[in-house]
């Protein structure tokens, strides 16, 4: 938790320099843009005056001096002046001794140093006609106040931006801590899920957290489904090979046979048990692959090996038939809708003379799933004792209760409904009716 508030942090400061730095730059170029516009309006007034004083002499243009702005005769006052025609110029007496920087085209100017006066000039420089008479008027105006005014703008902008900076940091450090709580408060029940001191997340979390809690206890909860049947399919095998191996033990103990029984025929009667035993949990076992907690099934991926594989256990003279709509994605685990067609699929083909039907389709509202047999199928008086509580078929026994009972808790958990009907081809067609999440 500190290593991302401490990454929220390193981000919140690099993106509020950045754009702190923007929008003060901006704003100081803008204001002084705004500034120098309307200076410069001042000073366009400034040199209409000056056109204003030049009358008609006797000798030409004349300048008449008692119109002049005061400040224009007081040295280094920080208003000057410069007129400029054919028969030559006239220059502000507050300029004292030096000289006004000379434009090289009409217009406004800024940044002009004055000498050695230390002072940095907003120039403009306009051209006019007067008495038939070419004139240029210079006016020029201290701009070193604006600049240390500005200097001070930033001194404290900057100070203010960075005691901003300092409570933005610290407000957001307190909001990220208070966010990141109910993390927090998950990481330590997952590692109390790691402990077993508990079986799911507290589902009471904030409404942004609601959909990784939902996920996380929905994982749990399918992989304790899972280990649950794992336990179940080890307790079945256990059961199935209980017999054998204890009519084997009494063999070793004393050969007490029947008169049309041999040992060896003996032997081989309950390894042959054994072995059908053992070949057909781990064809089941084949039926599922690696699977991926959480992985959704893939039609067009999945049933090709799925039917290939009971192809391979039933025997080639058996037809398994998929009329499945192609390019269909079932939002289910792939694990639960292996067992659950694996299952179903392997009670038809056990059953089945010539052909089994798989048929996966999307209705509006709901997948419908029809495994269908052409078998002698199940009495409809018997159908209901198949799905009765605690009433799953041993497997030892032949017979459509095999894995029914495993199917039925997989449909329950989904919601789903699960009907077992009799089949247009003749044998049981059990129907799968799932509600879209």
């Amino acid at each position: 938790m500190r290593s991302i508030q401490s990454r929220l942090s390193l981000g919140l400061i690099s993106v509020l320099l950045i754009v702190g730095l923007a929008l003060a730059q901006t704003s100081l170029w803008l204001f002084e843009a705004g500034l120098q516009r309307y200076l410069e309006s001042g000073l366009r007034n400034e040199s209409e005056n000056l056109l204003a004083t030049l009358t008609r002499g006797p000798q030409g243009l004349k300048l008449d001096e008692l119109r002049l702005a005061p400040a224009y005769q007081r040295p280094y006052s920080g208003h000057y002046f410069r007129i400029d025609f054919s028969q030559g110029h006239w220059r502000s007496r507050s300029l004292w001794d030096l000289d006004l920087p000379d434009p090289v085209t009409a217009g406004l100017h800024a940044n002009f140093e004055l000498g050695n006066s230390g002072q940095s000039l907003l120039v403009l420089r306009e051209d006019y006609r007067r008495f038939g008479h070419d004139v240029s008027i210079t006016v020029a105006q201290d701009y070193t106040p604006v600049n240390a005014s500005f200097d001070r703008m930033r001194q404290i902008g900057l100070g203010l931006g960075l005691a901003a900076l300092l409570l933005i940091l610290i407000l957001q450090r307190i909001t990220v801590r208070r966010a990141l709580r109910p993390l927090e408060k998950t990481r330590e029940q997952v590692a109390q899920l790691q402990r077993g001191q508990r079986s799911q997340l507290d589902a009471h979390v904030p409404q942004e957290l609601e959909p990784l809690v939902a996920q996380v206890n929905h994982l749990l909860a399918h992989t304790e489904d899972s280990l649950k049947r794992s336990r179940t399919a080890l307790g079945n095998l256990g059961h199935a090979l209980k017999t054998p191996l204890a009519v084997l033990l009494s063999v070793t103990e004393g050969p007490k046979l029947d008169a049309h029984l041999t040992l060896r025929d003996l032997l081989r009667e309950q390894l042959e048990q054994i072995e059908r035993r053992l070949s057909r949990e781990l064809n089941r076992a084949r039926l599922y692959g690696d699977t991926l907690p959480g992985a959704q099934f893939d039609c067009d991926i999945e049933l090709p090996g799925l039917l290939a594989t009971l192809g391979m256990i039933h025997g080639h003279h058996l037809e398994i038939i998929n009329a499945s709509a192609s390019g269909m994605h079932l939002p289910w685990d792939r694990e639960d809708v292996l067992e659950l067609l694996g299952n179903l699929l392997d009670n038809a083909c056990k059953w089945a003379d010539s052909t089994a039907c798989l048929t996966i389709t999307d209705q509006p509202g709901y997948y419908c799933v029809l495994i269908d047999d052409d078998g002698p199928g199940i009495p409809e008086a018997r159908r209901e004792k198949v799905f009765s509580r605690g009433a799953r078929l041993d497997e030892q026994i032949q017979g459509h209760g095999l894995g029914l009972g495993i199917a039925r808790d997989i449909v329950e958990a989904w919601g789903a409904t699960l009907q077992l009907l009799s089949s247009d081809r003749g044998g049981l067609q059990v129907r799968i009716e799932v509600p879209k999440k």
